[in-house]
């Protein structure tokens, strides 16, 4: 199968999966449940089911048990957005080519389907996960808050308002995205490893491979935002110069954060050599996140 046509299977199921697992939208409280409906289902690339799938698939993972932790981690994703868009935070009107959540209803309904969105992940990852034992699914649970909290995603977002103006080193801008970024990236790869059967030294490897992309996609992340338009992005352009946020193009300047994003790539497939051929999802999508456009 290509990888084409394999990633819009993957993406067409984990819509499937979102949409089951959501709240109906005429459920009470109905405005909150189609809020959260709003800003899930219908956009995105799904990059982090994509890579749980793949990871899981290294070690022959069920697809119907790595549905759940896809989708948990999609769940997190999608509040996490929501959040970074209120006017608290960075203050956006567009996500994915459509107005955000506050605008399209309001910061209150906002604040509140991030909350539920949040829950709702472990609410999903905690359900009965067939052919998967308890204390596993207790690791699983264990991993994915820490990936979403202080230690983790919203840990990095602290340390990203609290740099707005400031000059950071390489070094401190990639102790910040390990967090903000790369943590929920190196969860769903993870997750979909503990959906099979994955030795010690095979998670270190995948562990590795993941903070390794988890840097890359931040990197062409702060590339797209200050070379793509508005219209590519399906988000405001150039948001990050305008706040004076640090990014690795605005340290490095554009073709040296391209470099950096070529090492990284190099980085994230050598880090999959101990698998071989099983690895190929894995290698395309480390090609996709860098040539990825919106």
């Amino acid at each position: 199968m290509s990888f084409p046509i394999w990633m819009s299977g993957i993406q067409q199921r984990t819509e499937s999966a979102l949409e089951a697992a959501l709240p109906a939208p005429g459920l009470a409280p109905a405005r909150l449940h189609q809020a959260m409906r709003y800003s899930v289902l219908g956009g995105g690339k799904r990059v982090r089911p994509l890579l749980c799938h793949a990871a899981g698939s290294l070690f022959e993972a069920d697809s119907s048990v790595l549905d759940a932790p896809s989708i948990a981690v999609e769940l997190i994703h999608a509040y996490s957005l929501v959040h970074d868009d209120l006017p608290c935070m960075d203050d956006d009107v567009l996500r994915r080519g459509k107005p955000t959540c506050h605008v399209e209803y309001d910061e209150a309904t906002a604040l509140l389907v991030g909350d539920a969105l949040q829950t709702h992940a472990f609410q999903v990852l905690s359900s009965r996960l067939p052919g998967i034992a308890a204390a596993r699914q207790l690791d699983m649970l264990h991993l994915l808050a820490v990936a979403s909290g202080s230690r983790g995603m919203a840990g990095g977002q602290a340390i990203d308002l609290a740099a707005v103006g400031e000059q950071l080193t390489i070094s401190e801008l990639e102790f910040m995205h390990i967090r903000k970024t790369g943590a929920l990236i190196r969860a769903a790869v993870l997750l979909g490893a503990h959906c099979g059967e994955a030795a010690p030294d095979a998670l270190e490897s995948l562990g590795h491979f993941a903070n390794r992309i988890g840097l890359l996609f931040q990197v062409v992340d702060d590339i797209l935002d200050a070379e793509a338009s508005t219209a590519t992005l399906g988000k405001t352009a150039g948001k990050d110069a305008a706040q004076n946020k640090p990014t690795y193009v605005n340290i490095l300047g554009v073709s040296e954060a391209k470099a950096m994003a070529g090492k990284l790539r190099q980085e994230a497939h050598d880090a999959l050599a101990p698998f071989g051929q099983s690895a190929l999802r894995l290698h395309e999508l480390t090609d996709f996140i860098v040539e990825r456009n919106f």
